[in-house]
């Protein structure tokens, strides 16, 4: 079966002007760039410049801390580890004594850890913040479950609540509502 005129398919004519501006083209741009000053910084010979809020690791006010777990339960990496026991403080004067939850063990296990944060939304108690630190590096994958010591070493550096912005609109004061005006004890009252 021979081939017709029609089946070979023609490549379309290229000038030859038109190819060397191509090359040329893509020529100047690898050449901008390659002459293009470095902007990567050499880590351990130069501290990077991080905005002052720079999410690092996470610390421990243990002083807030009422071991409720909420942390420990919402963490999706399941690498906080809480130990607690309870104690029994006796009354004032003639009361009944209170049970109250002591802290035992708070570690962080920062090789699973994400830095997802969610444990610093949940913590009702503000015990946990996100500290600027970020240069924790071990020789040994266990040394990087730092215990509640080391976390609390960091709670040093996490820095104040921001101030309001000068011209930022300053949020309402909560209004006192009269108990009997909202709710279900408004429908019942009229």
């Amino acid at each position: 079966m021979a081939l017709d005129e029609r089946d070979v398919r023609q490549a379309p004519e290229v000038e030859p002007k038109s190819t060397g501006l191509g090359l040329l083209k893509g020529l100047s741009v690898t050449l901008k760039h390659a002459l293009r000053p470095s902007i990567t910084q050499q880590y351990p010979q130069e501290k990077p410049d991080l905005p002052p809020r720079t999410r690092g690791v996470i610390a421990l006010k243990e002083a807030n801390c009422t071991v409720c777990y909420k942390c420990s339960r919402e963490c999706p990496d399941w690498c906080i580890y809480i130990d607690a026991h309870k104690e029994t403080h006796e009354p004032a004067s003639g009361g009944k004594g209170r049970s109250m939850k002591v802290l035992d063990r708070f570690a962080i296990d920062y090789a699973l850890c994400m830095y997802c944060g969610i444990c610093v939304e949940v913590c009702p108690f503000d015990a946990l913040f996100w500290s600027p630190e970020f240069e924790y590096s071990e020789y040994d994958i266990v040394e990087l479950t730092h215990e509640k010591e080391k976390l609390e070493e960091w709670t040093y550096t996490v820095l104040p609540p921001p101030m309001i912005e000068d011209g930022a609109e300053v949020p309402p004061e909560p209004s006192t509502v009269a108990p009997d005006t909202v709710g279900p004890a408004a429908a019942y009252a009229a």
